[in-house]
């Protein structure tokens, strides 16, 4: 005879103790922001950071968040940030979940001695969540490059 009773997926690893848990998520909110949190900061003068969109020239041009500086992931290296102070950290993005240029930007910019936090999501999410886009597409830009 069979079980009816099904076996968890979420349960077949076992959660982690609390204590664990907690170190763990800390240390992601330690590298990682969110939209919703970059939008709030900037719309309200908190905080004191320089955002970063890890994206292409061109898409930059096409479409950015008010405020990034255009700073490709590729171009990084210790010339290309000469004119970025050291003591301000940097929220490095870039186009969505399915990118991980702002996490090669975040991985460099962290290795050249600089504080920095990826913002989830890319603008992909800035713009799901309604907030402004500046550029020379705006809302048209292409969601993906």
């Amino acid at each position: 005879m069979t079980s009816s009773i099904a076996s968890s997926l979420v349960e077949e690893t076992p959660f982690a103790a609390p204590l664990e848990a907690s170190r763990h998520f800390a240390a992601r909110l330690a590298v990682e922001t969110d939209p919703s949190d970059v939008h709030h900061d900037l719309k309200h003068g908190a905080g004191s950071f320089v955002l970063v969109d890890a994206r292409s020239p061109e898409a930059y041009g096409n479409g950015h968040i008010p405020g990034a500086v255009s700073l490709p992931h590729r171009l990084i290296n210790t010339q290309s940030v000469q004119s970025l102070d050291p003591q301000i950290p940097i929220v490095a993005y870039c186009w969505s979940p399915a990118c991980n240029a702002g996490t090669k930007a975040a991985a460099k910019l962290a290795a050249l001695g600089f504080q920095v936090k990826e913002m989830i999501g890319g603008i992909e999410y800035w713009r799901r969540e309604g907030f402004e886009i500046a550029g020379r597409l705006g809302e048209d830009a292409p969601l993906i490059g």
